[in-house]
């Protein structure tokens, strides 16, 4: 299995402002506590995407997670948006066709995607906004979404809902613009092959590592240095230097990539056996997830 030196977790942000509270990085190497790293005076994310220009020219060997869906439903309908007929066939050209019609949104928002006159039907907007094609209840899941719920490993939130606190649909498309901006600088996984050297990114879930941390279900979120140190504990890890401030965005950031550096030389977490190959190539799946 490939080893890796370095890891570090993104929690990202879908909010329109160009440096949203939402977004922490943190990155952990082979001793030591795991770090924040914290321009000045919040990451935007654009930041995000110059910083993993420079790790991709720099070789670096550094696993990298990000906190969101890097593809929409497509299994359960062979189509992400069913009814349109320029709907992409695979979860690249989904990223293409959100950073081509979004070219004129700055901070990498997807407002013109979401506005678009067929794919607005699929989403959940807020202001009681529904479009004809969003499906009742939650929305419209991945497999890994649904393999998830099933098997109580989280209770993952559809992309097309938009609506609440949980909403994890802009974030996810934000993201998808980033990634197809990368343009293929650095490997994702598991669209792509993991490389035999140099940084790979692959998709996390932050409460998947805090439920390994000993955080219970339903209250995995952290906000105090008690609890940080708890977590760590848990992951054997040490905790560091105290933080300006203890927000769930730092905290899971910090527990995140602690978790990915014990787990990621474990081989059933890059062969998971519900994921085929056309789950893996049209909607992704979730490192972690077994």
């Amino acid at each position: 299995m490939r080893q890796f030196s370095q890891f570090a977790c993104v929690d990202w942000s879908g909010a329109k402002a160009e440096r949203p509270d939402g977004i922490a990085v943190a990155i952990i190497g082979t001793n030591g506590p795991p770090a924040l790293l914290s321009p000045n005076p919040r990451w935007s994310r654009a930041d995000v995407l110059d910083w993993l220009l420079r790790l991709a020219e720099t070789r670096q060997d550094i696993l990298i997670g990000f906190d969101l869906s890097m593809a929409l439903p497509f299994v359960d309908q062979d189509a992400y948006f069913p009814k349109w007929d320029d709907s992409p066939d695979h979860a690249k050209d989904l990223w293409r066709a959100v950073d081509a019609m979004c070219g004129d949104d700055p901070h990498l928002n997807v407002t013109s995607f979401l506005a678009h006159h067929q794919a607005s039907r699929h989403f959940r907007h807020g202001g009681g906004q529904v479009g004809d094609l969003f499906t009742g209840g939650i929305g419209r899941l991945r497999e890994v979404e649904r393999y998830q719920r099933v098997t109580g490993q989280a209770n993952s939130a559809s992309c097309f809902n938009l609506v609440g606190a949980a909403q994890v649909g802009k974030s996810s498309l934000t993201g998808m613009r980033l990634l197809h901006q990368l343009d293929g600088a650095i490997p994702v996984w598991p669209f792509d092959a993991v490389p035999d050297s140099g940084p790979a990114i692959v998709e996390i879930y932050t409460t998947v590592a805090a439920l390994a941390a000993g955080q219970p279900k339903g209250r995995s979120k952290v906000r105090d240095r008690a609890g940080l140190k708890q977590a760590l504990t848990r992951l054997n890890t040490p905790t560091p230097a105290r933080l300006a401030r203890y927000d769930d965005h730092s905290t899971d950031a910090l527990i995140t990539a602690a978790w990915m550096k014990q787990v990621a030389d474990k081989p059933g977490l890059w062969n998971p056996p519900a994921m085929s190959k056309n789950i893996a190539q049209k909607e992704g799946w979730t490192f972690g997830v077994v």
